[in-house]
């Protein structure tokens, strides 16, 4: 039976698998043969006095730094892997100069000591995941940042604190439940870990320099360099070429034209980016992508972007022409943004239906109407395809990697199972349980201020709970993670409609909590792969999870008590930065779907009900491709057709754009191909470092910028180039006779 278990390397049956892991007593997936070393030793320090001070300090600056340019006209986002760096350096030099005595611990019998030793790679990976707890975001922020800047409400503070905290913590209780699969399975490989595992090896391990060659190191300052240096010019003198569409610079007077080549706006025909933003920005590094993922995702975009979209479009679908072709906003039926003010109460915060039926329906661009509709189909393709291809996997896999005794899996789980005590189940359950009832709190109590109901809630929870594991499934095997944000709020529209706070507070408990745990099973499988305590990991886990969501609010609930008409453009005075425009996205969804809801967008009462045809779509497109796998199993290429990631490779449009796409798509083609199968040994040295360093040199150029210059509203020199578009003003233009648009000519 074809398994998507079984794609990630599809030249030999799991059998043969099996076989291999035996002979060589290592991992079935090769590109996981090719990175992770197979050793460990035990006695290498790990969670130590180095590990907390450096990553508590990480942490926290990392979250209070990420959620401070949150609210700026121009975001700035510092990952992990700039602490991955920074870090080793401090550490070795703590090692050098901190005292080797060990000190007591008060009315205990432990001892501890400042200084183990030399600094570890053991303490690098902890310290690198604290770091990632402060860098990964804390979603609920959006929800504070609406009531009290968009809405001008109230919100008790012990509430929203609560809101944060637990939206990030009940994940755990997920994690806890599918860590034996989704950890311990060697299917499960989560191909971006190998980026770190790869820059890890780089930094600590000692490698002879060929000759004439150099060293991983070597490659990785190398490219560090070049990156950082690069990164001046489309970030300061010259960012017109993250995006070039040529067709637009031809073409300077027609809308058709520019709507075929914007790279931007349009469909990006003949665009191109010089930039590894573009590159790697919304859609990830391509080089941790495997190659059958990235021709899906090519194949899911070409098939909707150029093929769906202008034939909807110039057929004039759902009158698409009094809209642009490319747009996330919301109009109204004369080709205006829709404005929201007319339609809802400000004194019972819900929708005027007498105001809304005097107004105007709310309508989508087509290309937006389709992307929800695309959004329906991966939901139930990704349940459909994981109960076809992968169900009787999955059973018997949960069977051996659940067993005990330590026999079962790859040599990475035998390591883990004999040097290191496994994380007690109920760790896990008292976290689901205390972060359950606080929640249960937070939107009941407080004069119910968050507007969901105890069963709204539950249900919630319920919906994260049953699609972790086959999401979790397709992102271990793929490194494409379908999400619930549209499925969750078009639920709670339908039941508890009018209530835009209720719509986000229970998206953010439905998708949050599932993708947190996700977060925490990928952190535990590098963890696997480092070799790294799991009781550390998990500690490391649970208190960074802690700090940063505090640091989040704490940093958010500042500047919005601090700030003058934060996220209000039209009262900040001229040149005022604090314009959030993430926020704006944000709360835009919660007036869709929460006040106007999907009754009037998705049903009878709506534009788009036509869009609902898409759930069974979804449910029945895998089911072709597995008939097709089993009638003809010598067909290996079949079963690497992966209808989730096909329907569902365009969520990210927007805030990704077609040039994204493409770009990323050709970068990974290369690397992920053609260079995966000639050069392999180039590959297997280079490919994930190289990722990082790419990575690294673009944060860290964009830190020293804003430091220097954007911090003190200097944006580089005057000139064509620095304006940061494709130069295709009209691919934002309607084209249907009468429509009136500033900027636009009328037909």
């Amino acid at each position: 039976m074809a398994s998507s278990l079984e794609i990630a390397a599809p030249d030999r049956s799991q059998s043969e698998f099996e076989k291999k892991v035996d002979e060589e007593n290592d991992n079935p997936i090769e590109e996981v043969r090719l990175t992770v070393p197979i050793t460990d030793d035990p006695s290498e320090p790990a969670l130590t006095f180095r590990t907390w001070v450096l990553g508590m300090i990480s942490c926290c600056l990392l979250a209070f730094i990420n959620q401070f340019f949150t609210y700026r006209q121009n975001q700035l986002y510092v990952g992990s892997v700039t602490v991955q760096i920074v870090v080793l350096p401090v550490g070795k030099l703590m090692a050098r100069t901190l005292p080797k005595k060990k000190f007591q611990v008060p009315f205990t019998n432990w001892s501890c000591s400042m200084n183990p030793g030399p600094f570890s790679k053991k303490e690098h990976v902890l310290i690198t995941i604290f770091a990632g707890c402060g860098a990964s975001g804390v979603y609920a922020v959006n929800i504070i940042t609406i009531v009290m800047a968009f809405y001008h409400r109230n919100l008790h503070i012990i509430a929203a604190l609560l809101l944060a905290q637990t939206t990030q913590l009940l994940g755990y209780g997920w994690a806890g439940i599918f860590r034996k699969y989704l950890v311990d399975s060697p299917y499960m490989w989560w191909p971006t870990n190998l980026v770190q595992v790869s820059l890890f090896r780089a930094l600590h391990e000692k490698e002879k320099r060929a000759k004439g060659g150099h060293t991983r190191l070597q490659f990785f300052l190398a490219v560090f360099v070049f990156s950082f240096a690069y990164y001046l010019i489309p970030a300061y003198l010259f960012p017109s070429i993250s995006a070039v569409s040529f067709v637009c610079l031809i073409w300077k007077n027609s809308i058709t034209a520019q709507q075929i080549g914007s790279g931007l706006k349009g469909m990006g025909w003949g665009s191109f980016g010089l930039d590894w933003s573009t590159i790697a920005g919304f859609l990830g590094s391509p080089l941790a992508t495997p190659f059958f993922a990235i021709a899906n995702i090519l194949g899911g975009f070409a098939l909707f972007l150029w093929v769906l979209v202008p034939i909807a479009y110039y057929l004039n679908l759902f009158e698409a022409k009094r809209f642009p072709i490319f747009s996330n906003k919301t109009f109204d039926s004369t080709g205006q943004i829709y404005n929201i003010t007319r339609v809802l109460n400000p004194q019972t915060f819900e929708i005027d239906r007498n105001a809304y039926n005097n107004y105007s329906k709310l309508y989508l661009s087509v290309m937006f109407a389709f992307v929800y509709g695309l959004s329906f189909a991966t939901l139930t393709a990704s349940i459909s395809h994981v109960a076809l291809f992968d169900g009787k996997t999955i059973w018997k896999m949960w069977k051996k990697t659940a067993s005990k005794d330590g026999k079962n899996g790859d040599v990475h789980t035998r390591l883990m199972k004999k040097n290191y005590k496994a994380v007690p189940q109920w760790w896990f359950q008292v976290i689901l349980i205390a972060s359950m009832g606080l929640a249960l709190f937070a939107c009941e109590g407080f004069g119910k201020q968050l507007q969901l109901p105890w069963w709204g809630l539950l249900f919630s929870c319920f919906i994260a709970f049953f699609f972790t594991l086959p999401i979790g499934i397709i992102q271990a095997t793929t490194n494409v993670q379908p999400g619930l944000n549209v499925i969750t709020e078009l639920i709670i529209g339908y039941l508890y409609p009018g209530r835009p706070l209720a719509n986000v507070t229970f998206k953010t408990y439905g998708y949050i909590s599932m993708t947190q745990a996700l977060g925490f099973v990928q952190d535990f499988k590098l963890g696997h792969y480092m070799k790294i305590p799991p009781r550390s990991m998990f500690i490391v886990q649970l208190v960074g999870t802690i700090a940063s969501s505090s640091v989040y609010f704490g940093t958010a609930w500042w500047l919005l008590s601090s700030v003058k008409h934060i996220c209000d453009p039209s009262q900040l005075p001229e040149g005022s930065p604090w314009t959030c425009p993430g926020d704006d996205v944000f709360y835009n969804a919660s007036i869709i779907w929460g006040v106007v809801g999907p009754l009037r967008m998705f049903a009878n009462l709506g534009f788009y009900p036509q869009m609902n045809w898409f759930f069974l779509v979804g449910l029945l497109a895998p089911v072709p491709v597995w008939w097709l796998s089993r009638k003809f199993p010598e067909k290996r290429w079949i079963r690497l057709i992966h209808m989730p990631i096909i329907l569902g490779a365009t969520g990210g449009m927007p805030p990704a754009r077609a040039v994204h796409y493409i770009m990323w798509g050709a970068v990974g083609i290369i690397f992920n191909f053609y260079i995966y199968r000639k050069y392999k040994g180039w590959w297997a040295k280079h490919n994930y470092i190289l990722s990082a360093a790419l990575d690294a040199g673009v944060g860290f150029m964009g830190v020293a910028l804003y430091v220097t210059l954007q911090s003190k509203d200097i944006f580089g020199p005057g000139w064509w180039g620095l304006e940061a578009s494709d130069h295709c003003p009209l691919a934002s233009c309607p084209t249907a006779p009468g429509i009136k648009v500033k900027g636009c000519p009328v037909f």
